[in-house]
């Protein structure tokens, strides 16, 4: 395999970049713009999907999950509960629109839905679950029940 470049001189902070996926037989390159490649100026709706990042921390008090949504509204996203125990989290970015005078020269965020579902454990209190959104973060806050400590007594050794 060879790495080739756009122009015979190498400038470190060209946005010009490689991309290692070109030439390959599949629809779609990582750094596609309306220039280099007209029917493939904006990312699919499964890049979509996979780009809601979410991180799960979990506390002694709780699961904490955190999405990164800029750009999106609290009316746009869903925060569900399913079969019990399954928290999904879902929702839409729309596409700017397009003017037909405009030339785009990089398209890079995604549009189109999103979905993650995560299985919680048996000590989530689903009944008591919170969502806050702020500064684009979705904050999800899952409490859990205290795990009791089995009461241990002593016994005495005769002898």
């Amino acid at each position: 395999m060879s790495i080739t470049r756009k122009s015979n001189t190498f400038d470190p902070f060209s946005l010009d970049l490689w991309d290692p996926f070109d030439g390959f037989p599949f629809n779609h390159s990582l750094f596609s713009t309306p220039r280099s490649s007209p029917s493939l100026s904006f990312p699919s709706d499964t890049s979509a999907f996979a780009a809601a990042r979410i991180d799960w921390r979990e506390t002694p008090e709780a699961h904490v999950f955190k999405a990164d949504l800029p750009g999106i509204k609290k009316e746009e996203v869903k925060v569900e509960v399913e079969e019990g125990n399954v928290l999904q989290i879902s929702g839409e970015r729309t596409r700017e629109n397009e003017e037909k005078n405009d030339t785009w020269h990089r398209v890079e965020r995604s549009s189109g839905k999103f979905l993650r579902r995560f299985r919680l454990p048996e000590n989530a209190k689903m009944d008591q679950i919170k969502a806050a959104m702020e500064n684009g973060v979705l904050t999800v806050t899952v409490p859990k029940e205290e795990v009791k400590k089995p009461e241990v007594k002593s016994i005495e050794i005769s002898g």
